[in-house]
């Protein structure tokens, strides 16, 4: 064989390992399903600039919590 040929055998075979590998991890037909997906946590919208300040403080949001 030519090293071509063996440098691409040899990629399939790495490459079918990593598949087995990866289906090893994947839960069977006797195993216990998948948690369902956590929904992404998502902060409120984030106050402009003339906006009065979240604190209470009675200012506007620019000179006070959003200076810096």
């Amino acid at each position: 064989m030519s090293k071509k040929s063996d440098v691409g055998a040899r990629r399939f075979h790495d490459k079918a390992e990593k598949e087995r590998e990866y289906k090893k991890q994947l839960p069977g037909e006797d195993d216990p399903p998948l948690p369902e997906p956590v929904e992404p946590i998502r902060s409120d919208k984030t106050p402009g600039r003339n906006d009065p300040c979240a604190c209470g403080s009675g200012k506007k949001y620019k000179q006070c919590c959003g200076k810096g």
